[in-house]
Formats: structure tokens, sequence, C-alpha cells
């Protein structure tokens, strides 16, 4: 049985999402107590697998990361009984997320307008590269996006990179994905507390770009503004300084001082005495217009120092922190503090750690509980839990419409089914 927790406990989410971008907006939700259940297909969601798909392994920790505390119900939606289940699931929930190209659920006969025919306060939620017809006409709505697409095309890569002219620079998480996802978790709890005041349900439209688009906003202003096509800004802000990343002896730190107190404290603590009587960074705005000499006199000086010694020098006393790898964060004292590495259960007997919950509340935290889990793990769980019986189960499952993990073995048959 699910263990109920979180603020978003009342909550029934039927999630039909695969690889990052709707998985990402699902697990927010599932981390705040949201009961969300995976809808998969019989060959599961393709990211199951090992480090490629295809591979053998049973979880791979890339799924483990994305799909803890959710239920997986396994149903063929391409048959009609698997269809009349999922409707029939739809009845009690509060919303229904896909990330499928455009028209995957309308050639189902599972659109939106068929759904909100079964339960009228349902909100469904959408997520694709480009969006959808019904929010917003797109000329490219049928294309395929993933995230580096949205990366390119909402403006993120023109403005990232060290040198105007140079190669168009990705992010290195999939930001194209987790942003939108981040998005659509908001806007389908948007949706459902309006269907909670008014009864009525309602279509909740992400598209990947505009989602990258919204977050490039400060470019869409320049250009109103000023008239600029913003380009790469490396590793500084356009017009704040000092405002970005300094090198090191044994690596790189970031450090914001362009405010006069944190200026004062940067040349006190680092020597730099002649900086701050400079006539050419006396203030905010000399500082800015003057950049380009003042970042390499200051870096001049980082690098003579190691990460924690600018850090017993910095931090804490103007905005500070060392440039960290993956190895520095899971010995960090901060990110043990606030639960943000946590070790979940993963097949073999081992742990995998995937990062935890960072949305903290006092009164109705978040949290990982559970593993993501295995193919169909809950399907009869929740079957029954509709009101279907042994007998109808058995039946659904005899005839590929549900499934429950990879192989149906009478340990694998939950209580009640073995008749």
């Amino acid at each position: 049985m699910r263990k109920s927790f979180g603020a978003l406990s009342d909550i029934r989410i039927l999630d039909l999402t695969q690889m990052l971008a709707g998985p990402y907006a699902t697990m927010v939700l599932a981390d705040q107590g949201a009961e969300v259940i995976k809808i998969e297909p019989p060959a599961g969601d393709v990211t199951r697998g090992g480090r490629h798909v295809g591979d053998s392994e049973p979880l791979s920790t890339y799924f483990q990361s994305i799909n803890r505390n959710k239920r997986s119900v396994c149903l063929d939606l391409k048959s009609e009984q698997g269809r009349e289940i999922f409707k029939t699931l739809c009845k009690e929930a509060d919303a229904v997320i896909e990330n499928f190209r455009a028209g995957v659920m309308d050639r189902l006969g599972l659109s939106y307008e068929v759904l909100s025919e079964v339960n009228p306060r349902l909100v469904y939620g959408s997520l694709r590269g480009f969006g959808d017809r019904r929010t917003g006409p797109s000329p490219y709505v049928n294309w395929p996006a993933f995230d580096v697409v949205a990366q390119a095309m909402g403006g993120m890569m023109a403005i990232t990179g060290a040198e105007p002219g140079g190669m168009p620079t990705k992010v290195g998480p999939g930001v194209g994905d987790t942003i939108p996802g981040l998005m659509l978790a908001f806007g389908v709890l948007a949706a459902i507390h309006n269907a909670r005041r008014t009864g009525l349900g309602q279509f909740v439209d992400v598209s990947m770009v505009d989602a990258i688009l919204s977050i490039c906003e400060r470019a869409v202003w320049q250009h109103t503004a000023e008239g600029l096509i913003p380009g790469p800004e490396g590793n500084h802000h356009p017009f704040l300084c000092p405002f970005g990343i300094f090198p090191a002896a044994d690596g790189h730190v970031a450090l914001a001082a362009h405010d006069q107190s944190f200026f004062d404290v940067l040349c006190r603590e680092l020597d730099l005495q002649a900086l701050a009587r400079d006539a050419r960074f006396s203030s905010k705005g000399k500082r800015a217009d003057n950049r380009r000499l003042l970042i390499p006199l200051i870096g001049q000086n980082t690098q003579k120092f190691t990460k924690a010694e600018l850090t017993a020098k910095l931090g804490g006393r103007m905005p500070f922190g060392p440039v960290m790898n993956v190895l520095d964060i899971v010995s960090d004292p901060h990110f043990k503090a606030r639960d943000m590495i946590v070790e979940v259960e993963h097949p073999g007997g081992e742990l995998a750690r995937i990062a935890g919950v960072p949305v903290k509340m006092t009164l109705t935290p978040g949290a990982v509980l559970t593993r993501s889990p295995f193919l169909g793990e809950h399907t009869g769980e929740v079957l029954r839990s509709m009101g279907m019986s042994a007998a109808e189960i058995r039946s659904a499952l005899d005839r590929k419409v549900a499934h429950i993990e990879n192989e149906v073995s009478p340990e694998q048959i939950p209580a009640g089914l073995a008749t």
C-alpha cells in the first residue's frame, strides 16, 4: 500500500510521460506527496534499461533518479480493453500528463476532449517541443524535439559560451527538459486548484522552446529597450562587475562583488587596495564600464590562492562559492544537512545515489520514500482499487492488455489474485 505524505497527498496523477521532461514534471509532484501512477506500455519507459536503451539492467539509475515515489501500471493503450481501463482510471484522477508528439493521444482515442467527457474536472497536462494546436498553432507543432533543440531555438545557446561568433554552447544539464517539466508541474497544479473551485478541468500546454525563451527574458527586454542582439556572455555578467567565475590555484570560484560593500570586502581580504583606490573602479557603474580591465586584474590575484583559501577569506562575507563537481558535492556538509543526496534501493541489493528534494516544507515535508517502480509493479493493486475483480484482472493479464513486471509468476500476482 502507498504511504500518504506531503502537501499534495490528496492529488492523483496519471503519468503517461517518458524520457526526461515529462517524468521530471511528475517527479516534483510525487516528491511532495502526489499519488503518481505511471502508465507504461508493455515495453516500458524507454529509459528503464541500462545506460543505453535495450540494456538488460532492470532499473537504470537514470530511471531511478526521476521516477522515484511513483507507482507503475502497465497497460496496452493500443487495445480497446486497455483504453477502457485507462478511462476508468481517469474517473478518479485529478490530472493526466503526457509528452507524446502531437496527435498521438488523439489517434488512440484518448484525447483531452474524450477524457474530459469521462471526467469534466480532469486536468490534462501536455508537454511537447512546440506546444499544442489547442493553445496556439505553431508551424513547428509536428516537429520532434529534445533538450538540445529547446536550448537552441529558445534562445539559450545564443547567449551561452565564451566568445561572440564562436560555436554556440549547450548548457550542461538537460535544462531544455527539466525547466519545461517544472513549468508543467506548476501549470497542472494551478489548473487542479481551479478545477476544485469550479468543477471544470482544462488543457494545460507547455512548449519546451517557450519555456526556455521565458527564462531568457533578459535578452528580450535588452533587444526591446536597447536594440541589442545579445550574444555569448561567457563566465561574466554583461553589465555587472565583478560578477562571475575567477581562477583559483586548483580550480575556479564564483563571486559577485558588484555592490560597493562587497567590492570593499573583496579588495580588503585579497589585498587589492590599489583597485579600491583606482578611479576607474570607484563605483558600480564605472566597474561595469571598465569590466574588461577589472576582471583580469582580479583573476591575477585569485589564482594565487586555492579554493579552500579563498573560501576561508571570502566565504560568508560576500556572495562567493567554489565551483564544485559531484565529488565535491557528495562530501559537502551543506548537501548532507539538506538531504540533497539520497540513497534508494537498487536491484542487486545495491544503493543508488540520486538528487534529493529541493523544496523544503516545515509542516508537510516532501521526501524520496520509494525507489522507482518495476514495470507494472502496481498494476494489480491499482486495478483492484478501482473495483476490478480478480477474474477481470487475470483476464487482462492473460490477454496482455495489462502487465505485472516482466513475467507474471505466482509470487508476483498481488494478494487476492492468486485464485
